[in-house]
């Protein structure tokens, strides 16, 4: 395998990150060498991984592969999609109005809030008596 056939987009969300490569092919995704439906069981994951494709109408002409890591599996699929759809860009650039649209380009800049001292967690604090 030569990596000039392959496009490569990264994707990020919450700590998740995905390395995405796509190449025209049969429609294949694996990630982390292990096929979608195996890797995410839970059928909103896997359609966060497909929108990218869906939305540029290549579903079943090319194939991805993906190595996520970090995170739960809600992040990974987000970096995924995130992943996929910067992929795609630079494969064919006339895809971009389309995936900006619905917005798939766009990074989610949610994080988790740090612990603070003295106290359980980001916001919680011990209970408070007045008297």
């Amino acid at each position: 395998m030569s990596d000039d056939k392959y496009t490569w987009g990264t994707g990020r969300r919450k700590n998740a990150l995905a390395r995405v490569r796509i190449c025209l092919g049969t429609g294949e995704i694996k990630i982390n060498n292990r096929a979608v439906e195996e890797y995410f069981p839970r059928l909103i994951w896997q359609s966060q991984v497909y929108q990218s494709l869906k939305t540029a109408g290549v579903e079943g002409r090319v194939d991805v592969f993906v190595n996520a890591s970090g995170g739960g599996l809600t992040g990974q699929a987000g970096a995924v999609k995130l992943g996929i759809a910067r992929a795609l860009i630079k494969m064919n650039p006339d895809l971009r109005p389309a995936l900006k649209k619905e917005g798939l380009l766009t990074r989610d800049p949610r994080m988790v809030e740090r612990k603070k001292f003295g106290q359980k967690g980001a916001r919680g604090k011990r209970q408070f008596s007045k008297r």
